[in-house]
């Protein structure tokens, strides 16, 4: 069932060229289970992209399970984050840690990520 919770299709990293232009020149961020390139992009909000490989864990179940740990949590920040299309590769650390660790990974690794949003101009305040 398909509702408000999804991640949209717009939200997502999906081209081989998006992913290949994140290869090709981005910042970089990193921490213990996840590092991530980002770039900034022109579209109104962030994007996430995923590369769990093979050699993170031979066992698909346990990729499967942390991308839906990054999508989940994505998705409760995405609005917190500044316009950049992101790839995140998870390290062979994240195979066989729990689930609420790897959860904490990503919120470090989204407040590194909060902290690149421009500050709001001056004389923009709201009132």
């Amino acid at each position: 069932m398909k509702g408000d919770a999804d991640l949209p299709r717009t939200a997502r990293v999906c081209s081989a060229a998006d992913f290949a232009a994140l290869r090709q020149s981005s910042g970089r961020l990193g921490g213990r289970c996840f590092h991530a390139r980002y770039r900034d992009n022109a579209l109104g909000q962030a994007r996430l992209g995923l590369a769990i490989s093979k050699r993170v864990s031979k066992r698909a179940v346990e990729r499967n399970r942390i991308k839906r740990l990054l999508r989940e949590s994505f998705r409760r920040v995405r609005h917190e984050l500044p316009d950049v299309d992101l790839v995140v590769m998870a390290r062979d650390q994240a195979s066989g840690v729990p689930g609420r660790v790897l959860l904490d990974e990503m919120d470090l690794l989204w407040k590194k990520l909060r902290a690149l949003k421009p500050a709001a101009p001056v004389g923009t305040m709201a009132r």
